[in-house]
């Protein structure tokens, strides 16, 4: 696949690429974090704010809420008192979740050559200054 594949960027009427639209939820700050998750299992909003770490209430509803549209996540509101609400990955979002598992997989195995070059790169922009 090819940049090209995924559209232009704004297209012709100026919305932004469907596809690339997609790929930007999936792989946001905390799209990811929130699909690695709910790879593990389902969570309650306030499980799951703990799990992810570092997110507000808004960001997290609002992640959720895009996810959700796109058909990756599912919200299970049941009728009790206090109400209870669920969030899983639909069957597309557990092959997403999958997909940016692995990358978060090759991250965690290469941080040390990252971080070497950013070294190297560091190094290399302090002696042309």
């Amino acid at each position: 696949m090819k940049v090209s594949d995924l559209g232009t960027w704004p297209d012709e009427n100026g919305q932004m690429c469907p596809s690339r639209l997609v790929l930007e939820h999936v792989t946001s700050r905390w799209g990811v974090l929130i699909l690695i998750a709910l790879l593990e299992r389902s969570y309650r909003f306030s499980e799951l704010r703990r799990e992810v770490g570092g997110v507000s209430e808004k960001m997290l509803t609002q992640t959720l809420r895009t996810l959700e549209r796109d058909g990756i996540v599912h919200r299970d509101a049941k009728p009790v008192i206090p109400p209870r609400v669920d969030y899983s990955l639909t069957e597309l979002g557990r092959e997403a979740a999958e997909q940016v598992c692995a990358l978060g997989r090759w991250t965690q195995r290469r941080l040390s050559a990252v971080q070497a070059a950013r070294e190297a790169y560091d190094e290399q922009q302090a002696h042309t200054l």
